[in-house]
């Protein structure tokens, strides 16, 4: 599935950004019976509305058609990343250095599987987050999930 979504987010990219949206991940995933392909923008400095996800699905539903990588039926989502981002790319994890996440992880570290704390460094290998004044290397083998954490 990885490579569908290589290939969507390429064919996407540059009409994504023509429209003045970033495209911030492609996601395509089964959930149930259903196949979903997730289309995911941002814009800096703004919020995404449903008139935003409206045109980017307009614009790029019959391109998505006309190239058919997925020859299963799917439902096309476009969404924002919203308020607690996950981040799976390089991309996400660089523009986070400083900010507070959640990660949790397969084996545990500090005794748990769910650590938050502050984004130090990031390289393909490992993460390093600032827990409680002390800085934890953490293997993204051990990673199951990576997400922003928003304050109110």
């Amino acid at each position: 599935m990885a490579n569908i979504e290589t290939k969507v987010q390429e064919l996407l990219n540059d009409i994504i950004e023509n429209l003045g949206y970033d495209l911030y991940d492609v996601i395509y995933t089964k959930e149930g019976k259903d196949y979903i392909l997730r289309i995911i923008i941002d814009k800096p400095n703004e919020n995404i509305g449903i008139d935003d996800c409206e045109l980017v699905n307009n614009s790029i539903n019959d391109i998505l058609d006309e190239k058919d990588y997925i020859k299963e039926q799917y439902f096309l989502e476009v969404s924002s990343p919203g308020l607690e981002r996950v981040l799976r790319k390089e991309k996400h994890f660089l523009s986070q250095i400083g900010n507070k996440v959640c990660v949790n992880v397969f084996n545990k570290i500090e005794n748990k599987k769910e650590l938050i704390g502050i984004l130090k460094e990031y390289n393909k290998d490992e993460i390093t987050l600032e827990l409680e004044n002390k800085l934890i290397k953490i293997n993204t083998k051990n990673i199951i999930s990576v997400k922003t954490v928003f304050e109110f």
